[in-house]
């Protein structure tokens, strides 16, 4: 697939992206980056869609090449006080605190976003499939997450992390019921999967 490179003519651009908000557990990870002028790279798309091969690879490859990135995270706390939005919102801007090159136009996959440093932004449905910015950021936030929940296995290697990286499977689902929640489980989500479906219908009736 053909990503957008520029959103606008005129404007020097970051691109902004989140990975771990459906998650059980670990932090949200959110990257930024400013794309070089020659940067080209035809394997970048929505890091959902690429191999972890090709992510790794990629990764590398966004980091050495782009004309800057920043990457941040905010932990199990953090999202647990402040909502797992506004808590992704906040990653965003911590990474872009990071940037030395000030950006004219934020880039923003999804539809929420808090304004920023008085920089103006752009949200984009399904950004990270479309403009090329967002897609690197996408690459390189999730491959920072999934090698820290990849290490986190080893300290809790009953739920599955270095395979389902926190999100909700039956494995990681079964050991909750289980075992209960671990320090890096988000304690806000819903974390006990016992009850089917319609079993919690009943109840509510």
């Amino acid at each position: 697939m053909d990503l957008l490179i520029k959103w606008s003519e005129n404007y020097l651009e970051a691109g902004c992206d989140e990975v771990g908000r459906g998650c059980l557990c670990g932090p949200v990870v959110a990257a930024a980056v400013i794309l070089d002028e020659k940067f080209v790279q035809n394997l970048v798309d929505d890091s959902k869609k690429l191999s972890a091969k090709t992510r790794n690879y990629l990764d590398s490859y966004i980091k050495d090449n782009v004309k800057e990135y920043a990457i941040a995270e905010l932990p199990p706390s953090h999202i647990d006080e402040h909502n797992i939005l506004n808590a992704s919102i906040h990653a965003m801007h911590r990474a872009l605190d990071q940037l030395q090159t000030r950006p004219e136009l934020i880039l923003v996959d999804g539809n929420r976003f808090h304004p920023y440093n008085f920089i103006p932004h752009q949200c984009i449905i399904k950004g990270d499939a479309s403009v090329l910015s967002i897609a690197c950021a996408s690459v390189i936030a999730k491959n920072y997450r999934d090698e820290l929940m990849i290490k986190l296995h080893d300290e809790f290697p009953d739920y599955g992390w270095k395979t389902n990286m926190g999100y909700a499977t039956r494995e990681h689902r079964d050991a909750l019921n289980r075992l209960g929640p671990t320090i890096h489980h988000r304690r806000s989500f819903r974390l006990d999967y016992s009850y089917t479906i319609a079993e919690e219908l009943e109840d509510a009736g």
